[in-house]
């Protein structure tokens, strides 16, 4: 890891622990340090360093073809990591890249892992690995108050802006993302189980399918988050089959990755409004033949801690399992 500016990654152990910084672990597998953060409560854990990973990068591999390799070879890294008795199903993870970074003019480079696998873009995701590319010194050179964080995601480049005050980083943090769009507005899509509904698609380093949850005769306030998620996936899986989507730069990132179902009020409400995301507006601008926008967010995101993780060889749930 990389020099770091006021914030250190250690192991303690108790009087039984003494002399021994690990447990009994297979010295076949890695071990897996980490960061922990959340922002907004969604958690991500980072893994700042996975070697086969970073010899990919410095081969020349793009992002997206590394993507590729991790998820063929080291996959069992983000079961690991992600997946129970480490992880759970909401947990959200992202490896850290450098190799690919510096080849690009950006401070790091991430991938995303999930669950179901990887994703091409995560914003409650950029928002943290933006302090914690101040903290861990892979700034050379922050600025007060505020640091421009350049990182490349699988989708593109994009900017996180940092509060810095000479020593560590602050909130709230906020970045502009890859120019996003309209795929596609008032798409018929027939959902079995609920009949015709209209959705739009957009992009914004991932595409989503978008449709208020009355018309699946569903409140996103007062409904059961089972059945918001079990009809927001069935819209996913509808949409995917009847609609074909299209990336102005790679096909790669041309897959639904959900769908978000609002309260309706987007549309004409001024006041914020309400919405349950289910997967696994500032500047004009051109992006292929779409109108396009970029983007800008703004969130809090926190430490919880550091962790190290190893594995057992005999372990029959070593690389973990999920439940649905």
């Amino acid at each position: 890891m990389a020099a770091e500016r006021g914030v250190g990654v250690g192991v303690s152990v108790g009087a039984a622990g003494a002399g021994r910084a690990l447990p009994p672990h297979s010295p076949s597998s890695p071990v897996l340090q980490t960061v922990e953060m959340h922002t907004g409560g969604e958690p991500l854990r980072i893994l700042p360093r996975l070697e086969p990973a970073e010899r990919a990068a410095a081969g020349g591999l793009s992002l997206l073809s590394l993507r590729r390799e991790v998820a063929a070879a080291q996959d069992h890294v983000r079961r690991a990591l992600v997946h129970e008795p480490r992880g759970h199903a909401g947990m959200y993870g992202a490896v850290v890249v450098r190799g690919e970074a510096a080849a690009e003019g950006a401070h790091l480079a991430a991938l995303f892992l999930h669950g179901a696998g990887y994703s091409a873009m995560c914003g409650h995701a950029v928002l943290a690995l933006g302090r914690f590319a101040l903290d861990y010194g892979l700034v050379p050179e922050p600025s007060r108050p505020e640091t421009a964080v350049r990182l490349r995601c699988p989708c593109g480049p994009v900017t996180a802006f940092v509060p810095w005050d000479g020593q560590r980083s602050g909130n709230p943090v906020r970045f502009h993302s890859v120019p996003a769009f309209a795929a596609a507005t008032d798409l018929a899509i027939d959902v079995p189980g609920h009949g015709k509904v209209v959705v739009d698609i957009g992009y914004g380093g991932t595409f989503y399918a978008f449709l208020s949850a009355e018309q699946l005769g569903l409140d996103v306030c007062s409904s059961k988050t089972r059945d918001l998620v079990c009809a927001a996936s069935a819209v996913t899986e509808a949409v995917k089959k009847q609609f074909k989507l299209h990336h102005p730069e790679s096909e790669d990132l041309a897959f639904l990755y959900g769908t978000i179902l609002t309260d309706g009020k987007d549309a004409f409400s001024e006041e914020p409004t309400t919405n349950i995301c289910v997967f696994a507006d500032e500047q004009e601008a051109k992006f292929g033949d779409y109108n396009a926008v970029v983007v800008e967010v703004s969130g809090e995101a926190f430490y919880t801690g550091t962790a190290t993780f190893t594995v057992e060889e005999e372990d029959p749930l070593k690389y973990g399992f999920l439940f649905k």
